[in-house]
Formats: structure tokens, C-alpha cells, sequence
């Protein structure tokens, strides 16, 4: 689809008069994004695209983890932090809060699509058939045993669930920062402990107790890998027996050279993740400072696009780079947001 802008100038004055007073900052004459190592190829693949139509400079786009470029993206306004935080998470009350504490509010949130995140292996290598209580018990720093809490004793995938092999555990992810590793311990972790009516309780109870038993991950059996998707891929060519855990459109990018492993009997797939069979599937979203629109030069263009049937629609060329399409009334209330500029409301949890 063709979009159709503004002069910069012209635009910049139309949204001052939508939005009142411009912040007392210069302008960036480029767009700042900053956060999710999973939406950094659709940001830079949009960036790329904008910097064609427009002959405006390309976005700078930032690879820090979810965690990371929200917490720079609610540091504060002005050109000294992001103008959009990317993340393969919904942002959290906390981190809201965190925001609205040093000035950063009308706040927009835009879900751009879906991803799955992965449990793969070399190409070569055995096959695993995993169930998300063998993840709990493989991973989980602490796992109940008897009615209590243990440091975990598992060495080995057969020690922990049937028919998978004796391979030692040892699992390549991303960080703490990761919005893929917040996310994978919620849809792993954390529903692979739920399968124990003890946990279960323990939740209902006291939420707060049973994340800080549960959602740690074991220091022997874990590596932290970083926010480099790519380096993951290549370890587990060079590493008998390994496991990576990353984003979908980065298996799909690397399926000459690994494979993923079903998860509770279901493979991921374009089809498995678009449905939510696959249970490791999550919704990706960017965040944008309202406040920032008609200031920071290109920024409104740069959403529009991103939000664009020709990005994100159900042929969008970021389908090619592994983003799962959202429905067509998704994408449809997307593209109105942007038009809108509806702010979004203080996250629930």
C-alpha cells in the first residue's frame, strides 16, 4: 500500500496543534529504538524501508533486550532516550510506573505481531520431544521434590522425562534483560509448574513466593548467551547435545543448520504459533512516546509504516523475515491507533 506523508515541517505543526506544547528539547533530526533482540531484524527491515520512501536518515535501531530498552526508554524525555522501546513482551505496571516517574507518559502501544520461542538443537542432532514439566524440571533452579523445594539434581534430559535422551542439560538462552527469557519462563517454567497441584496452590496463595520459587533459572545447566540470537545458532552446530532457546524467525532463518523440538506434542510452525497451539507462542509490541511525534524528525512516518499493510499486513515483507502476521482486525485496530494516537492504560500486573 502506498503511503502518503506530510512535509515534515508541515506535519510537525499539525501534530503540535493535536498534542499541545512540544517538549522543550531539540529535535533529533533521526528515530531512536531501543529494546527486544527478537523485533530488532522487523525494526531494522522497516528502517531500512522508511529510509528508501521517505530519503530521511534510517532509524537507529538497538539491540538491549526488553528489559533493556524499556528501562532506557522510560529514563526520560528529550533526545538523550529512545523515541520507541521494542519488546517480545507487553510492558509491565512496574515498569509503567517507572516511566510516569520521570516524565515519560502517553505512552502507545502497538502489538505487531506473533513469535514463538523455540527449543532448538543441532540439525544433526538427536531428537527431543519435550513436555513443558520436563522444561520446569530441567531448568528451574529449584524443583519440588517430597513436598519441598530443592536445589535442582537433574543432570541429564532422561533424568526428567520419558523417551528423551541422556544427553547432559545444558541450555543456551538469552538474559535476564530478555523479554524472550521473561517470556519463556512464564510459558515454560513457569505452566511446567503448574502441573504440580502443590505449585498450583502455592500460586494461588502467595504469587509472590511462587515466582521466587519457581522462576529462577539453575546457574549449572543455563548459560547465558547474550543478546546475539545468531551466536546461539552457531554454538549449537559446534556443541554435541546442546539446546538453544530463541525466537521463531530466527530457526526459520537457520533451518539448514538446527531444528526445533515439539513442545507438549506440537511442533513450532507458522500455523501452530498464528494459532496459539504452540505453547510457546507470544505477542511482539513497540512502544512509542506520544510526546515525541512531530518532534523527533520522521518518527510518526517510521509507526506508520511499521503498522503499514505493506510491513505487517498478511503479505507484509516482514513476513519474509519470520514475523507471524496479526488478524486482519488486529492489524486494522493498529493502523486506527496510529491515527488516533490513543494512549495506552496503566498495564494490570
Amino acid at each position: 500500500m502506498t503511503q502518503r506523508f506530510l512535509p515534515v515541517a508541515a506535519a510537525s505543526l499539525v501534530l503540535a496543534a493535536g498534542l499541545g506544547a512540544a517538549p522543550a528539547h531539540a529535535a533529533r533530526d533521526y528515530v531512536w529504538a531501543a529494546g527486544s533482540s527478537t523485533v530488532f531484524p522487523f525494526a531494522t527491515r522497516v528502517s531500512e524501508q522508511f529510509a528508501r520512501k521517505t530519503g530521511m536518515k534510517a532509524p537507529k535501531i538497538e539491540s538491549l533486550g526488553t528489559g533493556g530498552g524499556i528501562k532506557l526508554f522510560c529514563s526520560g524525555v528529550g533526545d538523550g532516550f529512545p523515541d520507541i522501546a521494542t519488546a517480545s513482551r507487553q510492558m509491565k505496571r512496574s515498569e509503567f510506573d517507572a516511566c510516569a516517574a520521570k516524565g515519560v507518559k502517553d505512552i502507545i502501544e502497538l502489538k505487531i505481531g506473533f513469535d514463538g520461542i523455540v527449543v532448538a538443537l543441532d540439525k544433526d542432532g538427536p531428537d527431543y520431544v519435550f513436555s513443558t514439566n520436563a522444561l520446569y524440571l530441567g531448568l528451574a533452579s529449584k524443583v519440588l521434590r517430597y513436598g519441598k523445594y530443592d536445589p535442582n539434581p537433574y543432570k541429564t534430559w532422561a533424568e526428567v522425562g520419558s523417551g528423551l535422551p541422556r544427553s547432559r542439560i545444558l541450555v543456551y538462552g538469552p538474559p535476564p534483560s530478555s523479554g524472550t527469557r521473561d517470556a519463556f519462563v512464564e510459558l515454560a517454567i513457569e505452566a511446567g509448574a503448574l502441573k504440580y497441584p502443590a505449585n498450583k496452590a502455592l500460586k494461588e496463595n502467595d504469587e509472590r513466593r511462587f515466582k521466587e520459587m519457581v522462576h529462577p533459572l539453575r546457574k549449572d545447566g543455563w548459560i547465558d548467551a547474550g543478546e546475539n540470537d545468531n551466536a546461539i545458532v552457531q554454538t549449537l552446530t559446534k556443541t554435541p547435545g546442546a539446546i538453544g532457546v530463541f525466537g521463531w524467525s530466527f530457526l526459520e532463518e537457520n533451518m539448514d543448520k538446527v531444528k526445533g523440538a515439539p513442545v507438549n506434542g506440537v511442533k513450532p510452525s507458522l500455523a501452530s504459533i498464528s494459532n496459539g497451539s504452540y505453547p510457546l507462542s507470544r505477542s511482539l509490541f513497540i512502544y512509542v512516546k506520544k510526546s515525541n511525534l512531530g518532534v523527533t524528525r520522521g518518527l510518526r512516518e517510521y509507526v506508520a509504516e511499521f503498522v503499514s499493510d505493506a510491513a505487517t499486513g498478511r503479505g507484509g515483507y516482514l513476513k519474509d523475515r519470520g514475523l507471524i502476521p496479526l488478524p486482519a482486525a488486529q492489524h486494522e485496530a493498529n493502523k486506527a491507533a496510529v491515527r488516533t494516537l490513543t494512549p495506552m492504560g496503566r498495564p494490570a500486573a
